[in-house]
C-alpha cells in the first residue's frame, strides 16, 4: 500500500469514529438524571430555567441584573454588575455550588469600553482560581441590560 493510500485508510477511520465520540462526549454523564433549579423569587414564567444540574454539571442560563422592582437595570452600574452576579450566587446556591464551582463563564456585553468595570467587581466574587471565561460584544440586551451572564459549575 502507498503512503498516499495509508493517509486515506486513517482519515476513512478517524471519520468513521466521529459519530462515537460525539455521542460519548455528549451524553449525558452516563444517563445521570435532569433536575431543574429555579430561584424562588423568580418573578416570570419565562420559558427556560434558571439552571440545570445533570450528574454534578450545573448549566446556567444567561441572566441580566434588573431591579425586580422596575424591571430595568439599575441606573448605576456597579449595582448592575453586582445584581447580574448575584443571581448568578443564587442559582449555583440552589445546586448547593458557590462561585468557585465554575469552570466557565460568559459575558454578553453591548459596551465593550466597560470591560475593566465589569472585571473590577466580578474579581471580589472568586475566592479561588477564576474560571474560563469569554467576554463577548453584543448587539443590545433584553430591557436595555449591560451585561448577560451564562456558565457551567462543575460540583467537586
Amino acid at each position: 500500500m502507498r503512503n498516499g493510500s495509508r493517509v486515506v485508510v486513517v482519515l476513512a477511520l478517524l471519520l468513521a469514529m466521529v459519530p462515537l465520540a460525539l455521542h460519548t462526549f455528549s451524553s449525558p454523564q452516563g444517563g445521570a438524571k435532569r433536575r431543574v433549579i429555579n430561584l424562588p423569587s423568580r418573578p416570570v414564567q419565562a420559558p427556560f430555567s434558571d439552571g440545570l444540574l445533570v450528574g454534578n454539571t450545573l448549566y446556567l442560563a444567561g441572566r441580566i441584573g434588573i431591579d425586580p422592582k422596575t424591571g430595568k437595570p439599575p441606573e448605576d452600574l456597579e449595582q448592575e454588575i453586582r445584581s447580574v452576579l448575584d443571581g448568578v450566587k443564587a442559582t449555583l446556591a440552589e445546586a448547593k455550588m458557590s462561585m468557585d464551582d465554575l469552570v466557565y463563564v460568559q459575558v454578553f456585553c453591548p459596551d465593550l469600553s466597560l470591560y475593566d468595570k465589569f472585571n473590577a467587581v466580578y474579581r471580589s466574587y472568586f475566592t479561588k482560581d477564576f474560571p474560563a471565561r469569554a467576554f463577548v460584544g453584543s448587539g443590545p440586551l433584553l430591557r436595555g441590560g449591560h451585561f448577560e451572564v451564562q456558565g457551567i459549575a462543575v460540583k467537586p
